[in-house]
């Protein structure tokens, strides 16, 4: 009799990503740069896990189409040279994929780049606009625009 499997990119494979991540984050909670940020702590732990829902690999890294399924999934599909930019804006140009530093970096800095405005965004269209479940009402020609 075979064991049930477990899904994939369940709390197993998670765990040591989200103790790296956190080490990550006392080394900002301790940096005298961001000593002035009000609520650090609830801000790092929310950037935890958005970062980590974008890494779909569990390596530490967003990549091109973890970023591409981010977009996605908020409603703005990218091309993959809008993409690639992005990503350079956020790590200077040197690497491919975000680290969280980097991410964080952006997230706390004062300069807008594209990834926190579109965080942002994100988040303030899923308090205001839950999405509607079921089908969508039925319409008649008159409602058309």
């Amino acid at each position: 009799m075979a064991a049930p499997r477990r899904p994939s990119g369940g709390g197993l494979r998670r765990a040591p990503q989200d103790g790296r991540l956190e080490e990550i984050n006392k080394e900002f909670l301790c940096d005298p740069k961001f000593s002035d940020e009000e609520d650090l702590e609830e801000k790092l732990a929310v950037f935890k896990e958005k970062y980590m829902e974008f890494d779909l690999n569990n390596q530490g890294e967003i990549d091109l189409m973890s970023v591409k399924r981010m977009m996605e999934k908020m409603g703005a599909p990218k091309t993959h040279l809008e993409l690639k930019k992005m990503i350079s804006e956020v790590t200077g140009g040197v690497s491919e994929t975000i680290s969280y530093q980097d991410f964080v970096n952006v997230m706390l800095g004062k300069r807008s780049a594209v990834l926190k405005l579109v965080m942002m965004f994100e988040g303030k269209a899923n308090e205001n606009n839950p999405k509607p479940s079921g089908p969508p009402p039925e319409r008649d020609i008159a409602s058309l625009p």
